[in-house]
Order: C-alpha cells, then structure tokens, then sequence
C-alpha cells in the first residue's frame, strides 16, 4: 500500500473538514440548486483545492493516492452533486498532467487549482462498441470532428472540455474544445438542454454534437492507443469504489441522525455493523488498487461490494427515517438515489455482471467473497 505523506494528511483534514461543515449542511440544495453549487465550487477555487493530484512542477499538491482516495470519499459523503461536479474537472487535470502537450500543460496546469482555467471530460463514447460516435480525422494542422459525446457534466461551470474521439484504427485524440453552443467557419458545436436526472441534477449533464469542428494541434493533449479506454477502466476498477464508500458513510449520517431522534436501539446496532463492513471494504479496495492490474477478477467484486454497501447503507437511512424519507428534500431520499448513480457511474460490462453476481448470491456470507 502506497505511504501517505503528512502534507496529504494535513490538506486532506482540512478539506474533509471544510466539506463535513460546511457543504454537507446544504447538500440538498446542492443537489437541486446549479447556483447553490458553483458558490461551493467558487469556494474550493478560492481555497486552491480544485487540482488535488497536480504534479509539484506546475504548484501541486500532487496528493498520494491514500489521501486522494480519501478525498474522493470524503466529497461524496458530503454532497453527492458536488463529488460528480468536481470530479470532472479534478479527471482533466490528471489527464492533461499525463499528457505529452508539455506547451498546453504549461499554458493550463498552473492555472488549475484556483478557477482559472476550468475543464470537463467528454470521452465516454469511446467505450462504446461499433463505429464511433465521435470520430476524428487527420487534416492539415490536426483533426476534425464529427459525432456525438453523449454525456458532458458541468455546463455553465466549465468554459472548456477535454474531448475524446476516435480515428479509423481506433486511435484515441484528446484535445480541448468549447464547452457550449460555438461556431469555428463551417465547424460548430451544440450543446443539449440539461438532462433530467435521478439525482445530481444541478451539474447540469448535457450531450454535445460536433460537426466538422477543427481541433489544431496545439490544443491536443495526447493520443492514445487503439483500446486505450479499456486498460483505463481495469485501472479504475477500485479507484471508483471510493465514491460508493462515500456514499454509504452517507447513508449511515442519515441512519445515525434518525437513531438519535427516534432514540431506537437496533439503528445503533445496524450503523455499527454497516461501519465495520464500510472498514473492511475501504480496506481491501486500497489493496487491491495498490497491487495494479493483476487484481483484476478481485477488484471487480471488491467495486461490487461497494456499490452494495452504498444501496444497503442508503436502505438504512431511510428505513431508519421512516415515512418522512419519502419527501423529495430528506437527506434519506436524496443519498438513496445517489446510491443509484454510483451504481452505475463508469460502469462497463465487467462491473454490471460483478454486480449482478454479487446481488443474487447475498444468501453466502460476506466473508467468503473478499
């Protein structure tokens, strides 16, 4: 397991600290309210927190994956809404960090942390089987778009976002375009209405056409391989975990504050029992991750459990609330239904069978999957 580092500890307490206080109070106005939530992400840009795994070379404070995955965690228990805005934005630093564009990275890097030059992610298409939904062609001077990018987050928040697309052999070109309705000569790009979504809502996820849109070279990050996404998603596998524990630390908030309310014993003995279970996942995730791609077959039931014990700890928010869980503004309500965006969240069809395995075998006891 990697080492934390007492830097990482220390920015990471005063996050999560700065979450517990101040965003997951208001976090069902987060989760409706665009406007509720770019003041919080004006707040972590103030702070310089927006770049968390940016290399020291461009100001850092390149987190250790511990406390990085620790992070995750900690957004998603405090706002879900917040955790799936930021998170894009944190993916495009790391991206262009790796990138080869060294004339890019040094125009965007330094300016990553405090609002100044804000990027999203649009390349889940590439995931997708049969001919591309974003297709690039080589040109004179670089590449022209032409397709689809079926789910961008953070219209509105993000001037710009960083595009997958796909050339005839399946090479992947990442490269940075307008994040709105724009017009380049004959190229253009349109954006969707805001889709309307289960939970999450206020990050305003929208779909994105390109037509014969120019992208020079100079705004390419890099290129990757054909099935460059697929070895990127077993990378992935427990890293997205982190967002489900989050998420379950949650749902046992809302269970623990009903607890205190209703003053009944047995929520006190089931939020135990789930944290425990919580621990024993964290753990075993964070392992899994450290030892890489060889861990495949276990790290895809380790994010099965996960997403599990997201569901099963936002259950217990609301059986715990009762009958008031079902009013669109409790907290019970709101977690239950991120629970179902983690559950899905980067999801391939390796993570879906695991899930479904995983949630018709929940007669075999715990301890003999892990």
């Amino acid at each position: 397991m990697p080492e934390r580092n007492a830097s990482g500890d220390d920015l990471l307490t005063s996050v999560t600290a700065y979450l517990m206080e101040q965003v997951r109070p208001r976090a069902e106005a987060l989760d409706v309210e665009p406007a509720a939530l770019r003041e919080v992400l004006e707040a972590f840009c103030d702070r310089g927190w927006m770049a968390m795994r940016r290399p020291m070379a461009y100001g850092g404070p390149e987190l250790d994956e511990a406390s990085f995955r620790g992070f995750q965690e900690a957004t998603a228990r405090a706002s879900g809404a917040f955790a799936f805005l930021q998170t894009q934005h944190q993916s495009a630093v790391a991206m262009l960090a790796r990138g080869s564009n060294e004339a890019l990275k040094a125009e965007y890097l330094p300016l990553m942390a405090d609002g100044r030059r804000l990027v999203g992610i649009g390349f889940s298409q590439l995931r997708r089987p049969g001919p591309p939904m974003l297709a690039a062609t080589e040109v004179a001077g670089g590449y022209r778009l032409d397709g689809e990018v079926p789910w961008v987050t953070g219209l509105g928040f993000y001037p710009e976002f960083l595009v997958g697309a796909a050339l005839p052999d399946g090479t992947a070109v990442f490269g940075l375009v307008p994040f709105g309705d724009a017009d380049q000569g004959p190229g253009r790009i349109r954006v969707g209405e805001p889709m309307a979504l289960a939970a999450m809502g206020s990050a305003m996820t929208v779909s994105a056409r390109l037509e014969g849109w120019s992208l020079p070279a100079d705004r390419v990050a890099f290129v990757r391989p054909p099935g460059w996404i697929h070895r990127n998603d077993l990378v992935n596998i427990a890293l997205q975990g982190f967002f489900a524990i989050g998420c379950a630390e949650a749902g046992l908030d809302v269970a623990e504050a009903a607890g205190r309310k209703r003053g009944t014993e047995a929520t006190g003995r089931a939020v135990a029992s789930l944290r425990a279970e919580i621990a024993a996942c964290r753990s075993a995730l964070a392992e899994a991750q450290a030892r890489g791609e060889e861990t495949t077959s276990e790290r895809l039931r380790l994010r099965a459990w996960a997403i599990e014990l997201a569901v099963r700890c936002a259950h217990a928010g609301v059986a715990a609330t009762g009958g008031s869980a079902n009013a669109v503004g409790h907290p019970a309500q709101r977690v239950f239904r991120e629970a179902l965006v983690y559950t899905v969240s980067a999801q391939t069809t390796p993570i879906m069978e695991a899930t479904l395995e995983r949630l018709s075998r929940r007669s075999e006891p715990l301890s003999e999957e892990v």
